[in-house]
């Protein structure tokens, strides 16, 4: 009964209502874009716009709702930065986060709940940088904090250059389209 209870108060009690908040938008995405037409729609957008087009579906207005979507959860991290994580919003408070980011997203093949798993590594390995006692008491080495601060800059850099395979990305992500008359 002592351990639920511990786990409970040292793992997941204390943080700000941004972050239990966005836990949970994790599966409501996933159902989303898997299991709507709205996301059915949203995929092919990215993937093949000319289909979706032939379709009768306006290629703008999703990308466009992709957009604001992306606007909202960007806010809501930018949010989190600012509240939960600092004290106020100082100049470079993100500290490359948003590539790290990019990066979690490149190692999870673009899917929500690998997406989610990835940024927990990236995460924990921020977190060793804080904490370096815990390290030293499991490894029994003393880690310099410079070099616990660079691990997930330094995963980043493993993961964009290919360690977990070749990661596709939507074919049509990043290009405009032009409807064709």
């Amino acid at each position: 009964a002592d351990l639920p209870m511990k786990v409970y108060s040292e793992l997941l009690s204390g943080h700000t209502i941004i972050v239990y908040l966005c836990i949970l938008i994790v599966p409501f995405v996933w159902w989303t874009l898997y299991r709507t037409r709205f996301g059915l729609r949203l995929r092919a957008v990215g993937e093949n716009p000319g289909a979706v087009d032939t379709a009768g579906i306006s290629v703008y207005r999703m990308r466009y709702s992709a957009v604001i979507i992306c606007g909202v959860l960007c806010g809501l991290a930018g949010a989190y930065l600012s509240t939960g994580l600092q004290a106020g919003f100082v100049r470079e408070m993100t500290a490359g986060r948003g590539y790290i980011a990019l990066a979690a997203l490149i190692f999870a093949k673009w899917r929500p709940w690998q997406a989610l798993g990835a940024t927990m590594l990236f995460g924990y390995l921020q977190a060793l940088a804080i904490r370096p006692d815990i390290l030293e008491r499991a490894i029994g080495i003393r880690v310099q904090t410079q070099v616990l601060d660079a691990l997930p800059y330094v995963l980043t850099v493993i993961v964009l250059a290919g360690f977990v395979g070749k990661a596709i990305p939507p074919r049509a992500g990043g290009e405009a389209y032009v409807k064709e008359r």
